[in-house]
């Protein structure tokens, strides 16, 4: 009797392993963003001193580094419902071809139309000190000395450029007016995005790195090659407010 009671127990449990092993893992919608850099629709390529481009001033230049932050997200839905996604803070770095690609996870079901998110890092987060992730001083995005971030930091040379050995260097941070450089984009996806069960779609935008010099104000560099906050990066902020990124396909 007692061997009949392990027997029937040992098969129970068998079972329950096997029906254990076999439950499928939830799948989460994600979405993977692919941020494609260029210059004036030409791909950005760094460090090429013999091929370069031309600001909307006219003034010649190449870029050494281009890197900038995304937080934020807020998706809309066709019903006007907005989900926000506040915890993913994303740094894309043009010489690190991992980062130009990023996922979010856990989006909700529903159709979409709009994205919209921060260049940058939003107010909270830029205050609350050095922190981890993509969010790490390591990463050289940081004012140690300001204790804030720098948002969008773009290095490079111009023939034109009044600085020292022709340099041109842009870091955009501040997040308190008169100098807020905190900017939003916001953008109609083109063409409507329908996120179901285990749906893992993706959007595909372009990151101009020309609309720094140009928008509100046309960047002269013999004028203006070398900001790191203050006026002159709020100048920089207004004019890649509208021009730094264009989403320009989604897929499902």
């Amino acid at each position: 009797m007692k061997s009949k009671v392990i027997v029937i127990t040992a098969t129970i449990l068998l079972f329950a392993v096997a029906a254990f092993a076999k439950k499928p893992k939830p799948q989460q919608n994600s979405i993977t963003f692919h941020f494609n850099n260029i210059v004036d629709g030409q791909p950005l390529r760094l460090n090429d001193s013999a091929n370069k481009y031309s600001n909307a001033h006219g003034d010649d230049f190449y870029v050494t580094t281009f890197k900038y932050y995304v937080s934020n997200i807020v998706l809309t839905k066709t019903n006007g419902e907005q989900v926000s996604l506040p915890d993913f803070y994303f740094l894309v770095n043009a010489a690190d071809a991992a980062t130009t690609t990023q996922q979010i996870t856990g989006i909700p079901e529903g159709k979409y139309q709009s994205i919209q998110f921060i260049i940058g890092v939003d107010s909270a987060r830029n205050f609350a000190g050095a922190q981890t992730g993509c969010l790490d001083p390591a990463n050289g995005m940081f004012w140690t000395w300001k204790s804030g971030y720098i948002f969008v930091k773009l290095e490079g040379v111009s023939s034109k450029s009044a600085s020292k050995k022709n340099k041109l260097v842009y870091h955009i941070g501040g997040a308190i007016d008169p100098d807020n450089t905190i900017r939003n984009f916001t953008q109609e996806l083109p063409r409507k995005l329908k996120i179901k069960s285990s749906t893992n779609a993706e959007i595909n935008l372009d990151v101009n790195a020309a609309a720094l010099f140009k928008g509100n104000t046309t960047v002269d560099f013999s004028q203006l090659s070398f900001t790191m906050g203050g006026p002159k990066s709020v100048v920089i902020a207004d004019n890649y407010a509208k021009g730094l990124f264009t989403v320009t396909s989604v897929k499902k």
